[in-house]
């Protein structure tokens, strides 16, 4: 082959109509993304875009919405025990995972019911 896929740009999460802020409010004031402006040409079409590292998240409008309980992103996190407790004083349920042997992850829903898995760098 005369290509190779060189890195993920972004990943993209569906949330409801009009739930904006609450995706600013959970993906930029409680994980710490930063909030980006979507292109001119896409902003009709709701949702709300987020940079990390050099990574970006985009959540976008699904109607009729329903979330992923299977299907989702998962985040290497430097300051994993501190993100967990993090999550539980912001009062997120935290789902600890050991199913696969020397990895330390765990899972969260977002406000809109998407499933997100986050993983410690300490491999």
């Amino acid at each position: 082959m005369n290509f190779s896929i060189e890195k993920i740009d972004h990943v993209q999460v569906a949330a409801p109509k009009g739930t904006e802020q609450a995706a600013i409010d959970f993906y930029a004031g409680i994980l710490g993304m930063d909030s980006i402006e979507k292109p001119v040409s896409l902003k009709g079409r709701g949702g709300a875009w987020f940079e990390f590292g050099s990574y970006q998240l985009h959540v976008g409008v699904e109607e009729p919405f329903s979330p992923a309980k299977k299907a989702h992103p998962a985040f290497r996190v430097k300051g994993f025990e501190q993100l967990q407790r993090h999550l539980t004083a912001s009062g997120i349920e935290v789902k600890n995972d050991d199913s696969i042997p020397g990895v330390t992850r765990f899972f969260i829903s977002d406000p809109f019911g998407n499933r997100l898995e986050f993983l410690d760098t300490i491999l």
